[in-house]
């Protein structure tokens, strides 16, 4: 009897482990039905100004990115024109931060201002309305970058918070202060007008017409209770703005809070034009894959592509330091695992082959509209992705090579796919006709290389 029990619980578990087999785990949310998710429903698509002109940028080249995506990208997804860091210190450089003597832009509410010697527009209170205003007169939205907390400057000179009677020197902590970038304080969560310091700013970037908001310094460690602050303030200002987190790595532990209070959050640190950089990538893309979903997107980051560092906070201006091998894995993996999609380089001087990697519908729909997207399988440096064209019985395959020497075979069969039938397959670059298939599909790859295809179901 004893015999006869334990081969019963032997195949019970047998079965149980064989029917997880391949299965993600999937994220348990607080509600189905999140009014935020609303704002960015499939990946954002833009450009943000970092990897071309870190803290530097001005008004006019913003402008000038913004009108070639309206000529040239928006027809193929492209919205968000967003100006990153420091926008707010007129005297700013290249290659690093000033903060020998940084000439801070603030009102009379501790609120940070652009910078009129970068931004002209902004003159006589009237913030980045100018600018938005112009972004929008080009069918694009306009976003902007922001640390976590309050300004330091506010603290010193312990100005009041907006609608309370509230000052700075009140609500901000010491502690836990960014350790690479000294401009702000922590905001005290548990203090009495956090949360109006925190509405005081959303409810001034609404006013400016801002639709995207990435807020920096707040992922590692995670600041779960100002993370809440932000949503509930983003909330309350009666306007949409997607909420993006940065930077990474945001621990995986918590996972169901950021999807809870934002529409993507970094899963890495900056990410640069390297295959040291590329590589880890992979992995990270595997672990995060059950949390992607409609309204919130893990973010591998930026796209370094075409020109780039013109005057970066780090790096020489340069084309990106990518093959062209390498930059079509580049986009094959983010289009697989739906990462959001910010270019990085400099838009006007960009040139057609970059171009060409920003204006594929067939692959830029793989990341637009595609669903069950995971890590199928991994062995040896060979890769294999897959995702459901949805309505369908179509697949969209990805086949990655990462390791540093060595052409190799991948292969994968329909009944790894959950699929049976005959099948078409295409090259989604190529646009060549690989033939079909009604068993397995196998195609040699080269190192660091990729091929992205659509298996389509013959009728």
């Amino acid at each position: 009897m004893k015999n006869r029990t334990n081969l019963f619980l032997f195949v019970v578990a047998a079965f149980l482990i064989a029917s997880c087999a391949g299965k993600q785990a999937k994220p348990v949310t607080e509600n189905q039905d999140k009014q935020f998710w609303q704002y960015a429903k499939t990946p954002p698509m833009g450009w943000n100004s970092w990897d071309c002109y870190g803290p530097t940028v001005t008004e006019s080249e913003v402008k000038a990115n913004a009108d070639y995506m309206a000529a040239n990208l928006k027809q193929h997804g492209w919205e968000y024109i967003v100006v990153d860091i420091r926008w707010f210190v007129a005297n700013d450089k290249a290659g690093g931060y000033n903060e020998k003597d940084p000439v801070y832009t603030l009102d009379e509410y501790g609120r940070l201002l652009p910078a009129v010697e970068k931004f002209p527009s902004a003159a006589d209170g009237k913030g980045f309305k100018p600018l938005a205003d112009y972004v929008h007169s080009k069918g694009l939205k306009f976003g902007i970058h922001l640390m976590r907390g309050i300004p330091v400057e506010a603290v010193k000179k312990n100005l009041p918070v907006m609608g309370t009677n509230v000052k700075a020197a009140d609500i901000y902590s010491d502690s836990l202060q960014c350790g690479w970038l000294h401009d702000m304080h922590t905001v005290d969560t548990l203090k009495t007008g956090a949360q109006e310091y925190y509405n005081s700013i959303f409810n001034l970037y609404a006013s400016w017409g801002v639709d995207y908001v990435k807020v920096d310094d707040l992922s590692r460690p995670y600041h779960h209770g100002e993370i809440s602050m932000i949503r509930k303030a983003i909330d309350q200002s009666g306007r949409p703005m997607v909420f993006s987190t940065s930077p990474g790595a945001t621990p995986l532990k918590w996972a169901n809070h950021v999807v809870n209070h934002s529409n993507m959050w970094r899963i890495c640190d900056d990410f640069w034009d390297n295959w040291k950089m590329l590589e880890p990538q992979f992995k990270r893309c595997a672990d995060w894959a059950p949390y992607i979903g409609e309204g919130h997107w893990p973010d591998a980051d930026m796209l370094p592509l075409g020109h780039i560092a013109l005057r970066a906070e780090r790096g020489t201006d340069r084309m990106t330091g990518f093959t062209k091998t390498e930059q079509y894995t580049l986009m094959n993996l983010w289009a697989m695992f739906r990462s959001p999609l910010m270019f990085g380089g400099d838009l006007p001087t960009n040139d057609e082959f970059t171009l060409s990697l920003l204006t594929n519908d067939e692959v830029l729909a793989v990341n637009q509209n595609s669903s069950k997207n995971k890590q199928l399988k991994a062995e040896n440096g060979l890769i294999v992705w897959t995702a459901d064209v949805p309505g369908t019985e179509n697949k969209y395959v990805a086949f990655f090579n990462i390791n540093d020497s060595g052409t190799s075979e991948i292969s994968v069969n329909l009944a790894e796919l959950g699929v049976a039938g005959n099948y078409t397959v295409k090259d989604l670059w190529s646009k060549e006709d690989k033939g079909s298939v009604t068993d397995k599909f196998t195609v040699s790859v080269e190192p660091h290389a990729s091929v992205l295809v659509r298996f389509s179901k013959m009728k």
